[in-house]
């Protein structure tokens, strides 16, 4: 894979338990040749948030080190994405009059609109972090997708409306930049996923992407072809990993050890003959418990995840609607009997995954792996976000802006990849 005259985009995921670090460029070919990548343990953050940042910057450092090493790149900018417990999300319907029906809608018009829904007051320490729209009635005419070009006195608009704490996003921007690294890009982390492993097919039929990490499972649901609900679990791999070191009396690390090799999210198939033995701590006596027991364990936190999982569902509204089902990506989808879980929670076929449809067949093929999905997907998502600049940055300086947009990288860039060119 040669490096000369392509644009290296980064891709860095900062989780609650690792740093991934995906370096790489869009081929001819239009699929992702990886140049290295990296994944160090993540210290400083819980469930998504920064509360060590000196410990989050060695963290990242050390993450970005290590994939510099290995692809032989300079790292000096990086695509982010935020998630984490403080992200919310609501549904808005915001209507506009237009002074002069008989004209065309236009594309810079539909761009005012969208930015005036960041103007609507949040509570204290919260910001609007994205608006996705997701369709548009225009005087009588419903679900259209495409405005730009039809005439009409009234624009109905229907937004998907994401919001996060104002401190918590600016904490993991403090933390890149002490790190030595220019933000290229910020996007929502279960976006920067479901670009990685979603078909357009299975956005435009329905599904569910959940997004199981070490400090919170990320659920983004899509219909139409456009993000419809999204929702944060305050638990995932860690809270497994957790129960798993109570139950057994055990370390964190020899908990997390026995989860992956051993573990099963579901239990009534294992048998209980298997004994698992445990070494003792500092050369203390072991301990044995049964495969069995530990996959109740196990199974106990899974099925809660799955559970709320259902729940965001039915509040979506749209349970009856998801043809695609589930698909399972980060890395507690490799929890064995996973999808099997899914399916019996939430009566919705499920699958694990994978980036591989976005990958070059010669990559290393242990980057096709769930865990990496949020960071390939950041540099799908800057990839795409490049090829529209130009014509972004056309619309820009014809816009008056609303002070909100000018200080928000979030804003252009999702909404680039989740409609402004497909929808309009």
């Amino acid at each position: 894979m040669e490096k000369e005259n392509t644009e290296i985009i980064i891709g860095l995921d900062i989780g609650t338990t690792k740093i991934a670090v995906v370096v790489g460029a869009k081929n001819p070919n239009g699929k992702l040749d990886i140049y290295g990548y990296s994944k160090v343990n993540s210290i400083g953050l819980t469930r998504g948030e920064v509360l060590n940042q000196l410990d989050t910057i060695d963290s990242i450092k050390k993450g970005l080190t290590e994939a510099s090493n290995i692809s032989n790149v300079d790292i000096r900018t990086v695509n982010i994405g935020i998630a984490g417990q403080h992200i919310r999300s609501f549904q808005h319907v915001a209507t506009t009059i237009r002074p002069n029906p008989s004209e065309l809608i236009s594309e810079n018009e539909i761009e005012v609109f969208i930015q005036s829904i960041y103007n609507l007051p949040m509570e204290p320490g919260y910001k609007i972090v994205v608006v996705m729209p997701q369709h548009y009635t225009i005087d009588e005419n419903t679900d259209i997708l495409r405005p730009v070009g039809i005439q009409g006195h009234q624009i109905t608009g229907y937004f998907h409306v994401v919001i996060g704490k104002h401190a918590a996003i600016n904490n993991i921007r403090n933390c890149v930049e002490a790190s030595g690294c220019v933000i290229q890009n910020l996007f929502m982390q279960p976006h920067a996923s479901s670009a990685a492993v979603l078909t357009d097919e299975e956005k435009e039929a329905g599904v569910v992407l959940v997004d199981i990490g070490g400090g919170t499972t990320d659920i983004a649901i899509f219909k139409n072809g456009a993000i419809a609900h999204t929702s944060v679990i305050p638990f995932a791999g860690n809270s497994i990993t957790n129960d798993v070191a109570y139950g057994c009396q055990v370390v964190n690390d020899t908990a997390e050890r026995l989860k992956v090799k051993y573990g099963s999210a579901i239990c009534d198939e294992i048998s209980n003959n298997v004994v698992i033995g445990i070494e003792g701590i500092n050369g203390g006596p072991g301990k044995e418990i049964t495969q069995k027991a530990l996959a109740e364990i196990i199974s106990a936190r899974a099925k809660e995840i799955f559970i709320e999982v259902k729940a965001a569902i039915e509040q979506s509204g749209l349970e009856n609607e998801l043809l695609a089902g589930i698909v399972i990506t980060g890395g507690g989808s490799l929890l064995a009997n996973i999808c099997q879980l899914s399916q019996f929670v939430t009566g919705l076929n499920s699958r694990v995954g994978y980036p591989s449809a976005y990958l070059a067949s010669d990559n290393d093929k242990d980057i096709n792996n769930p865990m990496y999905s949020t960071a390939i997907g950041l540099i799908l998502l800057a990839s795409k976000d490049k090829s529209s600049n130009s014509e972004a940055e056309d619309i820009e300086d014809e816009i008056e802006k609303p002070e909100v947009h000018k200080r928000s990288s979030i804003t252009k860039t999702v909404l680039d990849f989740f409609g402004k060119h497909s929808k309009y």
